[in-house]
């Protein structure tokens, strides 16, 4: 199993992981139907939490429905406004 742990700069901790699983194809736990969504969707929160993002479970499933078409961006943002996912 190889398990990956990206690492940002946090203001509070210096640095936060996100434990990646691209053998089970996880990411803190939420699955993905396949590497592309799960390299795209890291991308996303990497690039977020460059600027301080600290992704729960919940976040990291709303951008996997996002990336992959389940959601538009308006409901995105919705949902985001109003923390209406997991």
């Amino acid at each position: 199993m190889r398990t990956f742990a990206l690492q940002f700069r946090n203001t509070a901790t210096m640095y936060k992981p996100i434990h990646i699983d691209r053998d089970k194809l996880t990411i803190m736990g939420v699955s993905f139907p396949d590497l592309s969504t799960l390299n795209r969707t890291a991308s996303a929160i990497g690039s977020n939490m460059y600027e301080g993002f600290e992704p729960s479970v919940g976040h990291i499933a709303l951008i996997r429905d996002y990336v992959m078409d389940k959601i538009s961006f308006v409901q995105f943002v919705d949902r985001a406004k109003s923390a209406t996912y997991g």
